[in-house]
Formats: C-alpha cells, structure tokens, sequence
C-alpha cells in the first residue's frame, strides 16, 4: 500500500532575492509542466497557493481553455493533467480535505542546506510505501519558502544537487519533476 501523494506550489509567503516575505506570480507554464508531472507519478492533487483572487481566476480560464475549449480537443492528455488542479488562497485550504493540518504529512523541499535536517529521497520514497497519513509536497517559488514554513513541516527532503556543480538554481518545474520522479519512479 502507497500512501496518497499531493503536490502544492506556494506563492505566498516567499522569499526574494533580498530575503523579505513577497507574492510571486503564477505562471502558465508552472500551471500545465507540474500538473502533467505530478499526474505522471500518480499524485491525486496539485494545488496552486494564491492569495490573490485574480490569480486563481487566471489558472480557472487556463482550465477552462483547456477543458472546454479546442486546446483540450486538440491535446486530450493535458486536459486530464489540468483536471487535478485546484486553486487556493492559503495552505490552510490545501490540508482541508484531508481534515485539516493534523491528518496530513506536510513535506517540503528547499534548495538552502544552511541549518536543515533533511530526509534523503530514498527514505521519503521509503516512507510513502507504508501505512500513513496523506503528504503534500510544498515546492516554494521566487527565492524560496521563508523559515517559519520549513520549521512547520513534518520532513525536508534534501535539497537536489549535482556532484558535477556546486550550482543549485533550478526551475521549480525542473525541481518537481525531479523530486517526483526521486519519490515514485521506476527505480
């Protein structure tokens, strides 16, 4: 038995690049790359955090193109990613189907080591195949989720790197992709 595994992207609270607590924009593509992912490694959810109404109601009329429209007779299998995503404004909204904060694992990731305990991919992996509550992954936009986000959650996965570089700035799309494929692919 696998436990059930969700995605969220947070866009509030993040940090820039000087460290103070912004809203970072959703993106079309962060939209269609992560669903088709997170479909892809069997996640039931992928939740966009928002707290402006404008930016859900964006991701509804991408939906929307793609459900109702010709894109999604045109490209039937990114309308069946589109399907699993769903818009809040608030993390609070992402742990409330499953009963609030308490009956959900909360994973995150981060590209900062400085001063975390992180949980390697091959224990996370192993983690989700046994017996347990629902996880939401949190992947954070902009500069990062800041501290008081990374301290609530229940395991920090460690940060994906490279042994060829020391450079560590990837796409969130890439560092999903990734992470998922680390946690539930063919291996």
């Amino acid at each position: 038995m696998t436990r059930s595994l969700h995605v969220a992207l947070v866009h509030y609270p993040i940090l820039d690049a000087q460290g103070a607590i912004v809203t970072t924009a959703i993106t079309n593509l962060d939209i269609h790359d992560i669903a088709r992912s997170a479909l892809s490694y069997g996640c039931g959810s992928y939740y966009l955090v928002h707290p402006v109404a404008a930016q859900r109601e964006l991701v509804e009329r991408i939906q929307g193109h793609w459900r109702d429209g010709a894109s999604g007779r045109r490209i039937p299998d990114r309308k069946t990613a589109l399907a699993i995503v769903v818009t809040v404004p608030t993390l609070d909204d992402v742990f409330a189907p499953y009963g609030g904060r308490s009956e959900v694992d909360v994973w995150a990731t981060s590209a900062r080591r400085e001063g975390i305990v992180c949980t390697t991919y091959a224990d996370a992996r192993n983690l989700l195949e046994g017996d347990g509550k629902p996880v939401v992954l949190l992947f954070g936009t902009g500069w990062g989720m800041p501290r008081s986000i990374l301290d609530a959650c229940d395991r920090l996965i460690e940060p994906i790197g490279s042994a060829a570089s020391e450079y560590n700035h990837l796409s969130v799309r890439a560092a999903a992709a990734i992470s998922l494929d680390r946690l539930r692919g063919n291996h």
